[in-house]
């Protein structure tokens, strides 16, 4: 899927009418309230056993714009999500995780030094997200009677890439399609949440360095990251919550970077060959859990409109998500938008606009997230011109400020899929979570084996 710009989503229906300059701006304003309620809302803590789950207002923007979407049939039209929509709230999520990408490069510039002092943590943590998925969630499904669904449920998160190395080797309507699928699905509708869940539940329990669990953060998903680093960071003392932000975006830029090729030559041959070996054990004599979904012809396809976005309207799209950023700035962490904090506003989305030019002229053959990450890096780096200024302005937005409109279009955008995934059953959700689980905790643990011992 084409990184800002021009998002062209699949399975589109010819039929499907366009959305108007007008619906367009109903989504935003509905995006605007979402983002307001939910940092009204604040952090709440829920104490469970010895730790602590801190719902952020990134996972009320979530819920709320998945429950607006699921609502729709039934809400005055004003207010109703078209499916029309809701492919266009999907299409603005991308460029909404390039402004969140270029704050954390921004971040990540000044803390080189200290990210290339982590040595073989970051380096070797990668081998746990790539791995973590398939020794965590494999064995789980092979009990639940999954069968070849598992190896596209269980080889990586499901995201994008993997969607089409499973579709290129195996077809989407195998098994292993479906399967990824599943994962896919899941990971869209629940993933920022559970993840969330998690990494906030771990990081109460203070057995793990923050540092460790902020590279296991970096799953490969802008929206997962966020929602798992932010989870992590609203527990720490300020100056480790930046740390946090910094190691997760690095760890999330080498999982993006490298992914696809890892999740190709490594990760799926050793989950083909781990279900050769695990399912005569696991899955005997239990029959096939994963059935495909029935085909009624009464029912009506979703729709999953083209949607095209211009360089300008992009450009738009990008000051307004930075506009509801700094709301968020004001109403949950108290700056007040001045003309500094503007003029940091002004500088990330510039970072924005650069790397996606770069990524034009070069021909698109690596992704925007890429450029937009080194530019925001260099920016920063110690020695460029002007580093500590630029680090001075852009350090006025907090990180999580600008995770809020990222998980509100993706809530605003996830209801399109839930018919589809409710045909899936609830042993391959199961399984996604579990392969969630196994990326960011494998990671984490990998992660603290080199840097021991916690911080102090």
């Amino acid at each position: 899927m084409t990184m800002a710009g021009e998002l062209f989503a699949t399975n589109t229906r010819p039929d499907a009418p366009p959305v108007s300059g007008g619906g367009k701006l109903t989504l935003f304003l509905l995006a605007l309230v979402i983002v307001i309620i939910a940092e009204a809302i604040g952090n709440v803590s829920i104490p469970v056993g010895a730790g602590k789950i801190v719902l952020l207002p990134l996972l009320w923007a979530l819920l709320l714009g998945g429950a607006l979407g699921l609502m729709s049939p039934r809400l005055p039209a004003p207010l109703r999500l078209t499916g029309a929509l809701q492919n266009a709230a999907g299409a603005y999520l991308q460029p909404a995780l390039l402004i969140f990408i270029a704050k954390l490069g921004l971040l990540v510039g000044g803390s080189l030094p200290k990210i290339l002092a982590s040595g073989w943590a970051l380096a070797f943590q990668e081998f746990g997200h790539f791995f973590g998925t398939m020794v965590f969630g494999l064995p789980v499904a092979l009990l639940l009677g999954i069968k070849r669904e598992a190896i596209g449920a269980t080889f990586s998160v499901g995201r994008e890439p993997s969607l089409a190395i499973i579709g290129e080797r195996y077809g989407m309507d195998s098994p292993e399609g479906r399967g990824v699928l599943a994962e896919y699905l899941t990971g869209t509708v629940f993933g920022a949440v559970f993840i969330a869940l998690l990494a906030g539940l771990i990081a109460s329990l203070g057995v793990f360095n923050p540092l460790a669990l902020a590279m296991g953060a970096g799953v490969g998903s802008g929206s997962m990251m966020a929602a798992a680093s932010g989870a992590i960071a609203a527990q720490q003392t300020p100056e480790v919550a930046k740390d946090v932000a910094t190691f997760a975006a690095a760890s999330n830029l080498v999982t993006t970077t490298i992914g696809t090729y890892f999740t190709l030559f490594l990760s799926l041959p050793f989950t083909i060959w781990a279900y050769g070996k695990l399912e005569p054990i696991l899955g005997r004599n239990r029959p096939d859990a994963a059935r495909p979904a029935a085909v009624d012809p009464q029912a009506e396809a979703p729709v999953h409109q083209e949607v095209r976005i211009g360089l300008a309207e992009t450009v738009l799209a990008w000051i307004l998500i930075g506009a509801y950023g700094l709301i968020g700035n004001w109403l949950t962490y108290g700056v007040v938008p001045d003309a500094k904090v503007v003029g940091g506003m002004a500088i990330i989305i510039g970072t924005v606009l650069a790397g996606w030019i770069v990524y034009l002229l070069l021909g698109r053959r690596l992704p925007a997230v890429l450029w937009v990450s080194i530019i925001g890096m260099a920016l920063t780096y110690p020695g460029t011109p002007y580093a500590a200024e630029i680090a001075a302005l852009t350090g006025k937005i907090n990180f999580l400020a600008l995770a809020t409109p990222i998980l509100t279009f993706a809530g605003l955008s996830v209801a399109k899929d839930v018919p589809a995934f409710r045909r899936l059953g609830w042993r391959i959700v199961v399984v996604s979570f579990m392969a969630n689980a196994g990326t960011f905790l494998g990671a984490a643990l990998i992660a603290q084996f080199f840097m021991h011992p916690p911080l102090g």
